[in-house]
């Protein structure tokens, strides 16, 4: 058991290092040079040379006290940063999602609600061209005609930009996410967020750890965006930092649109296959792959209905027993 509580302290520190000491001392490093450099010599290494060899000749760090709260004050400094990173990165990956963007508050959901009308509008008209392209290929297949798919693909490139379904959150990355929903209620007839918590406690270990590294990778992308914010009002100190900011923001913009389309795929595809392992774990009668009819079974058994007026005790009703609403 000590074995086993050791390991555990050991992977807890080193995720603690990785994801937030070490981003944070490159953040606290990337401050110290732009207060040493500032804007007029904004790429000197000599006069960054010096001012680090003044800081190191200070009397504080000459003794071995001194530089144990300095690094003290480093380590801590950088957990700081790295703290802050990880709540700024928890705010942006829920904007990126947006999967309670309804309940937001009135300016940001008045402006996600004209995002998702524009998004919408954008996606019908890419739809619609790519509907004609396969209205053509199909007449040109009727006749015996070869066609040269490009177009095809082009076309649905272009809608799958904008959404891969009909968009319904005002990003990308949220609608990718809600497309699983949708695409398994279109064939199945299954609400993926009834079925999906019992399903992940069946799942294999194999399937579970890439859905769980494709969720962290996740995490980790839109950790980028909150970097990118922190590191961006260190350009006023030192404008190469607004450099870094903006490519920490691209970097970020294209890490999260790939995490978030692998982990949709992982969540999918885990339905799909083992759909029917969830029908096998609750008795459901079943025979061949998950159909419609299972789906809809799945749904049945799994969701949760709401409560009823009638069944609802005078407290949840809103009135206490024995006294008489005016």
């Amino acid at each position: 058991m000590g074995g086993l509580l050791s390991e555990i302290g050991k992977k807890l520190a080193e995720r603690w290092f990785s994801l937030l000491v070490l981003p944070g001392a490159l953040y606290l490093a990337v401050l110290a040079t732009a207060h040493a450099l500032g804007h007029t010599h904004p790429f000197d290494p000599a006069r960054l040379a010096d001012r680090i060899g003044a800081w190191a000749r200070t009397p504080v760090v000459g003794d071995a006290g001194g530089q144990a709260v300095v690094l003290a004050a480093v380590l801590a400094g950088a957990g700081a940063a790295g703290l802050a990173a990880q709540a700024l990165g928890a705010l942006a990956e829920r904007l990126w999602l947006a999967a309670d963007w309804r309940a937001w508050p009135l300016p940001l959901r008045r402006a996600a609600e004209l995002r998702v009308r524009r998004r919408r509008d954008r996606w019908e008209t890419a739809a619609h061209h790519y509907d004609r392209q396969r209205e053509e290929a199909a007449r040109a297949l009727a006749l015996g005609r070869w066609s040269d798919p490009a177009d095809r693909h082009a076309a649905h490139r272009g809608m799958a930009s904008v959404s891969v379904e009909r968009p319904d959150r005002p990003t990308w990355c949220g609608d990718r996410i809600q497309a699983v929903a949708v695409r398994l209620d279109r064939q199945y007839r299954l609400d993926l967020a009834a079925v999906w918590p019992h399903l992940w406690l069946i799942l294999p270990d194999a399937p579970r750890a890439e859905i769980t590294a494709a969720r962290e990778s996740l995490t980790r992308a839109t950790a980028l965006a909150a970097w990118s914010l922190l590191y961006l009002p260190v350009a006023v100190l030192w404008w190469p930092a607004a450099l870094i900011s903006a490519a920490l923001a691209v970097s970020s913009r294209a890490r999260t649109r790939a995490a978030t389309d692998t982990y949709a795929t992982l969540l999918e595809a885990a339905v799909r296959l083992h759909g029917t392992d969830l029908a096998d774990q609750l008795g459901i009668d079943r025979t061949g792959p998950l159909t419609k009819e299972l789906g809809t079974e799945l749904t049945r058994h799994l969701r949760t209905d709401p409560p009823a007026m009638s069944a609802r005790t005078p407290h949840q009703s809103g009135r206490v027993a024995g006294v008489r609403e005016p």
